[in-house]
């Protein structure tokens, strides 16, 4: 493959060097990338100041510190906080092609730590030529998703009226049946996830045909951090991916209420004090509760509130195409 310099194709400039703690925040304001790994970047967004032009649109934000190398395409004006670098293209580059650079950009990231950052490298690094973009590239579709949510009105997080529950007194907990990286790989790849002890991805490392656990389960990592998703879909999963099986009726939207609640448990846990089955058996969760019970339809209407809901209905609506 043919490659190129990150400076032949872009122009890597510095971005604006702004404190987040120094802004006034506003809910519809412009937003502000910083060297986070999450959320397309996005921290906040803030109230734009006359004084100080934003990074342009249609550039790629890239993390030369913290977590070096996140990359994403910024589709409008931006601040920026420090170790921000922005790439400028110097040829038209489409969507598409501009996400596939994000994704080289990321590839990178295995040369880099916090003790060692991109500041001085990144314009030198070397990526595929603009003329050799795979085919596959074009050949893939991005759904649009809208930010609308599947109902109206607001539900407000009254926490202080929720109640504690019992893990065990909600879900059945058990371990999973346990596939090596090198074992699942004797499978071709498929449709069914592959869960592992990571806190990214919904926990997927690859899809397969071949599945061992079945569907609508949340699943818990108890070799690190003890991150929590939810399953839909039938899976298999490696070594220390616990599963817990409902109680109850549980839909997409009860499970990703309940999943981060859980996930708040984070903080407690780590490579030395893992989230194990036992632990699992012995938290408490706070959630809300009507009459000495969960309160599932709360639940389910305040994330069909939230915004871009809608796309998991959508996604609800396709997953029960493919079972038809």
């Amino acid at each position: 493959m043919k490659l190129s310099r990150v400076s032949e194709i872009f122009d890597v400039r510095y971005g604006v060097n702004l404190e987040l703690s120094n802004i006034k925040k506003e809910k519809n304001g412009i937003a502000f990338v910083s060297r986070t790994e999450k959320n397309n970047g996005l921290s906040a967004r803030v109230k734009h100041m006359s004084h100080i032009a934003p990074n342009p649109k249609n550039t790629i934000s890239v993390a030369g510190g913290g977590s070096v190398m996140a990359s994403f395409l910024q589709k409008e004006p931006y601040y920026s906080g420090r170790d921000l670098y922005y790439l400028k293209p110097k040829i038209k580059l489409t969507d598409i092609e501009m996400l596939y650079y994000c994704m080289c950009l990321r590839a990178n990231r295995y040369k880099y730590s916090f003790g060692r950052q991109a500041n001085k490298t990144l314009r030198d690094l070397l990526i595929p030529s603009s003329d050799a973009i795979p085919v596959w590239v074009y050949e893939t579709k991005i759904p649009k998703i809208v930010k609308k949510p599947i109902i109206d009105k607001k539900h407000d997080l009254d926490i202080k009226n929720w109640q504690y529950f019992n893990i065990v007194d909600l879900f059945w907990v058990k371990g999973t049946k346990s596939f090596t990286k090198i074992e699942i790989k004797e499978y071709n790849t498929g449709a069914f996830p592959y869960v592992v002890t990571s806190s990214k991805n919904n926990g997927t490392q690859g899809f397969y045909d071949h599945h061992a656990e079945k569907g609508g389960v949340l699943t818990i990592d108890s070799a690190t951090v003890g991150s929590c998703f939810y399953q839909k879909n039938n899976f298999s999963a490696s070594d220390h991916v616990e599963k817990l099986i409902p109680k109850f009726t549980i839909n997409t939207y009860v499970a990703l209420f309940i999943t981060t609640i859980i996930n708040q448990e984070k903080y407690r846990y780590g490579y030395g004090r893992k989230f194990a089955q036992m632990r699992i058996k012995n938290t408490k969760i706070k959630l809300p509760s009507k009459e000495g019970e969960p309160h599932w339809e709360f639940m389910e209407n305040y994330i069909k509130s939230l915004d871009y809901s809608a796309a998991l209905a959508d996604q609800n609506q396709n997953n029960k195409k493919d079972k038809i």
